[in-house]
């Protein structure tokens, strides 16, 4: 079974035929797929899976906090399953392809308090850019 799968059922989600596709084509390392990418892969596997199942699904797992929603290019949402590991992204600029990265460090700490404006942080969100090997 996969973690996500495994996540999903110790929180006592209940796992229908649709629920169980969408989560099996989330699950994976560097996995970042669009709400449209997980519709024609789930389709694959379940022909009778419908768009606004998929995209329901998609709000749950967002909602539960066992997916993250990441935009790094201002416009289609992506889906990234590695919800419980704080992590940065590599993307490249050309392709759009997207790593997760897990650098040394705590980022919260490396803010400088005259930076921080009084503010208390909670979270970093980061992206790195640059051009992957296939596209060099």
């Amino acid at each position: 079974m996969s973690d996500l799968l495994e996540r999903l059922r110790g929180r006592g989600w209940r796992m229908t035929a649709q629920r169980r596709v969408v989560a099996e084509v989330l699950d994976g390392e560097h996995v970042h797929l669009t709400a449209d990418e997980v519709l024609a892969r789930a389709t694959a596997r379940l022909p009778e899976i419908s768009r606004a199942t998929v995209y329901n699904t998609l709000g749950e797992l967002v909602a539960l906090g066992e997916v993250v929603e990441v935009t790094t290019d201002g416009r289609a949402k992506r889906y990234d399953p590695n919800a419980h590991r704080p992590h940065h992204h590599l993307v490249c600029s050309h392709c759009g392809a997207i790593r997760d990265v897990h650098p040394g460090g705590d980022p919260l700490a490396e803010l400088p308090a005259s930076e921080r404006f009084g503010f208390t942080l909670s979270a970093v969100e980061m992206t790195y850019w640059g051009v992957c090997p296939d596209c060099r």
